[in-house]
């Protein structure tokens, strides 16, 4: 057991292991759950495993849990509350000790009963409005206000938005910190400057930047709700022959993996991804070990602005703005 080996002589642990693997010795791990009513396993469900996002997550949740002796069975939802709940379902039954979700919305009635029923539950990358649901998650409202900052500070004054979806917490709090933010440094308030994503996907992206240009609509950036947005956002652009950064700005957030290797490499918010698993892994092995009437435990880490070349001052040489 990784948790108790520490009480014991480094060289009798190693003495043990030699012989357990010259006799061919594993645990049986049924004979091991019959005695402690524990299975040491984690479910983890996400919402799109294609998604360049989830991988480092993932890898941060294994670490944690590896490092307390417990393994990470994952689910993949495609973003559909219908299979959230048969994978949810699904662990419980198998006897999983805990689930770490990245897939909820913000009211989810099948993450509130399965905690309510006992089940230890944390969220990760997004949170609930259900505050009894312990959560990772990131500083939206810094990320944004120093996205706007920036490009306040190159010039730009009508900025327009591609929210991202309303009843997810990413979404809903992006949204909410860019009018906000957008009031306070007195940017233009066009309300025709905002469209919303149906989905965090570049389809929408490219989606969303044709109804800004159908509605007429005069911008000189745009703040995207997360990178793949961002990267259908600049595909639109280019099949209207419009240049990103020289004709309109692209910003995006997360700062997944290859963001920096696009054209042009993109501007962005970068999110702590391997340690807010890290931190999910090492909540739900506490609400195991603890009990769930331990308190909720909510985590905000910090985010960083990651400036790169899908942004540039409106009065640039090049810019036709």
């Amino acid at each position: 057991d990784p948790k108790t080996r520490q009480m014991l002589n480094p060289k009798l642990v190693e003495e043990i292991l030699k012989v357990s693997r010259e006799l061919g010795y594993r645990q049986n791990a049924a004979a091991y759950s019959l005695k402690t009513n524990r299975t040491r396993t984690i479910g983890v469900v996400v919402p799109d495993i294609t998604n360049p996002i989830f991988p480092p997550i993932i890898r941060g949740i294994e670490d944690a849990l590896g490092e307390q002796g417990y393994l990470a069975i994952l689910g993949n939802t495609d973003s559909n509350s219908e299979r959230e709940r048969e994978l949810v379902d699904t662990f419980i039954s198998r006897g999983i000790d805990g689930i770490i979700l990245a897939s909820v919305e913000r009211v989810d009635e099948v993450v509130s009963q399965a905690q309510s029923e006992g089940t230890p539950i944390v969220t990760v990358n997004r949170r609930m409005e259900d505050a009894t649901i312990s959560s990772v998650v990131h500083d939206d409202d810094g990320g944004i206000r120093n996205m706007l900052t920036h490009l306040v500070s190159l010039g730009h004054r009508r900025i327009a938005s591609i929210a991202g979806p309303q009843q997810l917490s990413t979404g809903a709090q992006r949204h909410a910190a860019f009018l906000r933010h957008r009031d306070a440094l007195k940017l233009e308030t066009d309300e025709q400057l905002i469209v919303f994503a149906n989905a965090y996907r570049e389809a929408d992206g490219e989606r969303c930047v044709e109804e800004l240009m159908a509605r007429g609509a005069d911008f000189t950036a745009v703040v995207c709700a997360n990178d793949r947005l961002a990267i259908g956002a600049i595909t639109a652009l280019n099949r209207r022959n419009l240049r990103c950064p020289d004709d309109i700005s692209v910003t995006g957030y997360n700062d997944m993996p290859m963001v920096d290797k696009i054209a042009p490499p993109l501007t962005t918010i970068r999110i702590q991804q391997y340690e807010m698993g890290k931190q999910a892994g090492s909540v739900v092995c506490k609400m195991v070990e603890q009990g769930t009437e331990t308190e909720p435990s909510h985590i905000t880490l910090p985010v960083e602005l990651v400036v790169r070349s899908s942004t540039q001052a409106v009065s640039s040489p090049k810019s036709s703005k």
